[in-house]
């Protein structure tokens, strides 16, 4: 099976990224599943997950001379939920501190959870305003929502705001709460 390397977490299947190795587990693009691509993760013992759009995220992150993969993270899409108060909804990051302070998760409902082709957040955005993924249940993406970008290692969350995006302590208060319990 020579025409298939792991290298840097990246399984190439004959120069092509076919997929990712994370813990034990490969996550590899429907469109190379074949017998031997099969035996030779088996002989890993790599538990094996078959995603379509796996080879054009990687494709997009490989960088040709070294081969090093760029890992995209999952996304988060977070909403206000319909019963909070409209004076909170479609407001700037700054307009929000002053009048109602950071922003509050219990005032959010997750609408997408997924993967995508990018981590970069104007890309994001617009996939969000233009071309929804399959799973996406809320409005295009607008002022006042929150971009979490997530892995195994932990998660940023993105306020959007009128012209760009305002990194945020979403979990803020989860952490708090859980202190003062633990005193």
């Amino acid at each position: 099976m020579k025409g298939i390397k792991l290298k840097n977490s990246c399984i190439f299947y004959y120069g092509n990224p076919a997929g990712y190795v994370e813990d034990k587990r490969a996550v590899i693009d429907s469109i190379f599943k074949s017998e031997e691509l099969e035996n030779w993760l088996n002989q890993r013992k790599l538990m094996t997950i078959w995603r379509d759009g796996i080879f054009e995220r990687l494709s997009k992150g490989v960088d040709i001379n070294s081969e090093e993969v760029i890992v995209l993270k999952n996304c988060r899409i977070w909403q206000l939920k319909t019963d909070v108060s409209p004076d909170r909804k479609f407001i700037g990051y700054e307009e929000l501190i002053k009048n109602f302070g950071e922003a509050d998760k219990d005032n959010y409902k997750i609408v997408y959870d997924g993967e995508i082709e990018t981590n970069d957040l104007e890309e994001i955005y617009t996939k969000f305003n233009l071309d929804h993924p399959q799973g996406f249940d809320g409005h295009s993406l607008s002022i006042s929502d929150v971009v979490e970008l997530y892995d195994r290692t932990g998660s940023e969350y993105y306020y959007v705001d009128r012209f760009d995006f305002k990194e945020i302590d979403f979990e803020l208060e989860e952490q708090n709460q859980d202190m003062k319990m633990s005193l």
